[in-house]
C-alpha cells in the first residue's frame, strides 16, 4: 500500500469514507459562512463609511427629518450606523409628535437606539453558532473516524488471522487520519468563529458609540435652545 491520498481513500472503509465526507462538508460550510459573513461586513463597513458625514452634517444642522429620510433609504439599510441612527432619530421624532417632554424623547431615542443595535448584532451573528459548533464537534466526529479505523484494523487482524503490521496498517492509517482531519476542521472552524467574533464586537461598539452621538445632538440642541 503506498501512502498517498489516493490509495488511502481507497482502502478506507466505507463508515470511514462517511467520516471524513462529513468533515470535509464540515470544512467548507465553515469557509462558506466566513466569506458571506466577510462580504456581510464590508458592505456595512463601505455603507456606513458613506452614510455617517451626511448624517452627521444633518443633524449638526438639526434637520432630523432630512436626516431620517436618509438613513431610511433602501440602500442604507445594510448600514449598521443608518439603522442605529435611524431608530434613534424615529423616536425622537415620534416622541416630539407626541407631545411628550424633551427629556423623555431623548430617553425613548436612547432606547430606540439601544434595540437597533441589538437587532443588529443578532443579523450581523447569524452563521457563527454554525460555526462554532462546528468548532466543538469536529474533533468528536474525527474521534469516532478513529473509533472505526481501529475496528478496521481488528478485522484485519481477523481476516488474516494474524497481527502483523500488514494486517492493521491500513486500519489505523484510517485512524490517524481522522483523528488528524477532524482536528484542522476544528482549529479552522474556532480561527474563524473568533475572528467573526471578534469583528462583530467592533460593530457593537461603533454602533454604541453612534447611538450616543446621536443622542448627544438632541441633548446640545436642547442646550442652545436654553440660550
Amino acid at each position: 500500500m503506498q501512502f498517498n491520498l489516493v490509495e488511502l481513500w481507497n482502502s478506507m472503509g466505507v463508515p470511514v469514507r462517511f467520516v471524513a465526507g462529513v468533515l470535509i462538508l464540515l470544512s467548507i460550510l465553515t469557509i462558506y459562512l466566513f466569506i458571506e459573513r466577510q462580504l456581510v461586513f464590508r458592505k456595512a463597513k463601505k455603507r456606513s463609511r458613506i452614510i455617517a458625514p451626511k448624517l452627521e452634517e444633518l443633524l449638526r444642522a438639526g434637520k432630523n427629518k432630512e436626516a431620517l429620510n436618509l438613513a431610511a433609504k433602501k440602500e442604507n439599510k445594510r448600514s449598521h450606523l443608518a439603522r442605529v441612527s435611524a431608530a434613534g432619530i424615529k423616536e425622537f421624532l415620534e416622541g416630539e409628535e407626541a407631545g411628550i417632554g424633551f427629556d423623555q424623547q431623548v430617553e425613548t431615542a436612547e432606547r430606540g437606539t439601544d434595540r437597533a443595535s441589538v437587532m443588529f448584532t443578532q443579523e450581523l451573528k447569524r452563521g457563527l453558532n454554525i460555526v462554532a459548533t462546528i468548532a466543538t464537534s469536529a474533533p468528536f466526529i474525527g474521534l469516532f473516524g478513529t473509533i472505526l479505523g481501529i475496528i478496521n484494523a481488528f478485522r484485519g487482524i481477523a481476516l488474516t488471522g494474524s497481527g502483523g503490521l500488514g494486517a492493521v496498517i491500513s486500519g489505523i492509517a484510517e485512524a490517524l487520519i481522522s483523528t488528524a482531519f477532524g482536528i484542522l476542521v476544528a482549529v479552522v472552524a474556532l480561527w474563524c468563529y473568533n475572528f467573526l467574533a471578534e469583528r462583530v464586537d467592533v460593530f457593537g461598539a461603533e454602533m454604541a458609540n453612534t447611538g450616543s452621538e446621536v443622542v448627544d445632538f438632541f441633548a446640545r440642541r436642547k442646550e442652545r435652545g436654553k440660550e
